[in-house]
């Protein structure tokens, strides 16, 4: 097969669950198909990193995407005589002209179900854009089968043609060896207390807040003198959580990092006495996962696809429920036996995902596609 995938969104996207999964399915796709051909669309000067003997890279510029998009890119697909088309990013830029086989992958349907958490500008392009894309597309890849479950309601997509590929944490997230880490985050980020994490976005939908709350009611009572560890860049709900961070009278127990870059996260991740994630809605969720994959105690939702990412490796929580966040972190914190029994439950757990596994599943979707349509 000539199989072609818009890669741009491996560089667009970089850091968030999108960009991850673009740059993760170009990586092992090419690393372990050497059947059948490839041709990336790319948008970025580290290009230079993809050298495969099947794949031809082709350049396209963010700044003219419109062009590519409804141009360039289907008049090279027919010149070319490429077999699948792939667009990871929801589909977003999908042509309308075909001469292929057309898969997109949705992650979820939060601009559907949870549009006041959206900005404004991607919601529009997303709920204009979305019907469309489910009709030009012959199957579908999703992320988790609750994903599936709501692109089959919404969209009333035949089962068949909704395809499930789980996320993976990357294989630098395992465990490491606890004084290196202490060393590590003392060095680079001042941080010597013991402490509660969070990583992930600061939208409204990750509810970032309750944790706040919840450890404002419960730090007095434990037996250590915890801080709050919050990673990622200044965005969307930030200000707030600051702000709400002196009214709770905690400023001085909270540590805001700011961007940090990719491969510091293992280190946040091991030096955690726990991982907190009470987000109301994921496509999959992917940092309780890479949690669980270094052997950190995790809670997190009850809710949207969690349960069926962490299954019994996490203690989960109504994420509506502050006083339940609130306990849960209480007894978490101060019972080490539960702290052992989720970290080992966690590696078990991790133990089914991986990105080879991810890859080789798109793979076989590629070819049942390829069978079924062509």
């Amino acid at each position: 097969m000539k199989i072609a995938l818009d890669a741009r969104g491996a560089n667009w996207y970089s850091g968030t669950g999108i960009g991850t999964y673009t740059s993760h399915i170009v990586k092992y796709l090419l690393k372990n198909d050497k059947d059948n051909s490839y041709l990336l669309y790319w948008c970025g000067m580290n290009y230079n990193e993809l050298n495969y003997d099947n794949l031809t890279v082709s350049i396209a510029s963010k700044k003219h995407h419109r062009f590519f998009e409804e141009t360039f890119i289907p008049v090279n697909l027919k010149k070319r005589n490429i077999d699948i088309y792939h667009v990871p990013q929801n589909g977003i830029g999908l042509p309308s002209q075909k001469s292929c086989i057309y898969i997109s992958t949705i992650h979820d349907l939060i601009p559907y179900v949870m549009p006041e958490t959206v900005g404004r500008s991607y919601l529009k392009k997303f709920i204009s854009q979305m019907p469309e894309i489910i009709d030009n597309s012959k199957m579908i890849i999703t992320v988790s089968e609750f994903s599936k479950m709501d692109i089959m309601k919404i969209f009333n997509v035949p089962e068949d043609l909704i395809k499930v590929t789980p996320l993976a944490a990357e294989n630098d997230f395992k465990p490491m060896d606890k004084v290196e880490v202490e060393k590590y985050l003392e060095s680079k980020y001042n941080i010597t207390s013991p402490y509660i994490l969070y990583i992930g976005g600061f939208s409204p939908r990750k509810n970032v807040k309750s944790i706040l709350i919840a450890f404002s009611r419960v730090y007095k009572n434990l037996s250590k003198d915890f801080k709050v560890v919050i990673v990622g860049q200044s965005k969307d709900e930030h200000a707030y959580l600051i702000k709400l961070c002196e009214s709770l009278e905690i400023i001085d127990k909270v540590i805001f990092t700011g961007y940090t870059p990719y491969e510091d996260l293992p280190y946040f991740y091991n030096g955690a006495s726990l991982f907190v994630y009470p987000s109301f809605y994921e496509g999959f969720g992917l940092p309780p996962l890479e949690a669980i994959s270094c052997g950190t105690p995790v809670i997190t939702s009850n809710v949207s696809s969690i349960p069926e990412v962490v299954g019994d490796a996490a203690v989960l929580i109504n994420p509506f429920d502050t006083e339940e966040l609130k306990n849960a972190i209480g007894k978490i914190l101060e019972d080490e036996n539960l702290q052992n029994t989720l970290s080992l439950s966690g590696l078990n757990r991790a133990k089914d995902f991986s990105w080879e596994k991810t890859a080789q599943k798109t793979l076989e979707i590629y070819k049942e596609a390829y069978e079924k349509f062509k």
